[in-house]
Order: C-alpha cells, then sequence, then structure tokens
C-alpha cells in the first residue's frame, strides 16, 4: 500500500474527516502499516497501550475478560480507529482485540499519536467527540441491559 493509498484510507475514517490532507500525509507516514491474519491478537486486555490501530481493512472482535472467559462485545470494522483509550488515559488497555478475518491495520505509537493531538487542535476535537458518541452509546447499552435484567 503506498503513502497515496494509506492517505485514501485515513480520509474514510470519520475521525480524521475534517483533517487536512497535509496532516494525514503526516499521519500516515508516521504510522506503521501491519498485516494480520485471522485469529492472530492485535492487542491483550490488560496491558500497556502503547499504540492505537487504525483499521484500514477487515475486521476485529473485541473481547473483554468475564468469569465464564473471554466474551465477544462488539466487532470494529474498516474506517474504525481502536486502542486510543489506553494511550490516552494512560491506563491498561480495556479489551483484547483478535482480527476476525485478514486484516491491513496502520498502527501509531503512543508518542506520536499525542504529538499530532498537541500540534493539530482539530483532531484532539474529533478524539474528543468520538470518545463523547462511544461513552454515551456504552451508557445506553447498560441502562438496556439493566431494565432487560430486571424485567426478565
Amino acid at each position: 500500500m503506498t503513502l497515496e493509498t494509506e492517505v485514501e484510507a485515513l480520509r474514510k475514517v470519520p475521525l480524521f474527516h475534517g483533517i487536512d490532507e497535509t496532516k494525514l500525509r503526516l499521519l500516515a507516514f508516521i504510522s506503521d502499516r501491519t498485516e494480520y491474519p485471522a485469529g492472530e491478537r492485535l492487542c491483550s486486555q490488560g496491558e500497556e497501550g502503547d499504540c492505537a490501530f487504525i483499521i484500514l481493512a477487515g475486521d476485529a472482535d473485541v473481547l473483554v475478560h468475564t468469569p465464564e472467559g473471554e466474551k465477544k462485545v462488539a466487532q470494529v470494522s474498516e474506517n474504525s480507529i481502536v486502542g486510543e483509550i489506553a494511550i490516552l488515559c494512560d491506563v491498561p488497555r480495556t479489551a483484547t482485540l483478535v482480527a476476525a478475518n485478514n486484516m491491513d491495520v496502520l498502527t501509531v505509537s503512543k508518542d506520536d499519536f499525542l504529538k499530532l493531538l498537541k500540534e493539530f487542535p482539530d483532531i484532539s476535537l474529533e478524539v474528543m467527540r468520538t470518545l463523547a458518541l462511544r461513552l454515551e452509546r456504552t451508557t445506553r447499552d447498560l441502562a438496556d441491559a439493566r431494565r432487560g435484567a430486571a424485567g426478565g
């Protein structure tokens, strides 16, 4: 995949919609492109978050530890960014990511991601919006689950 192809792929990520091409080129340049075969772990819950993943192609299952073992709680697909919570909050990974099929991923190191956010406040604002939407959706899902448990 060329730098131009990576920039085109980044343009499709909702987090980067409002970001100009120069900044997308920089992001593509500082990122490492990795291919993951189906079944390979990108990261594991509890480990240090040293990078974020931008999914260019493919899907990853999001797994969390439960008393019954790992449970799939979501799936992330092409044009998604994941793993940024551990970077931004300096906390261990909140979930495990496993390639559901063959994947192409751009990996951005913690240091490079944080530098990018400091240099380009518009990206920081988009990250904040994305995280707020995820929090709202998670809160709603938890409320729905509690209502279901109470009623059933």
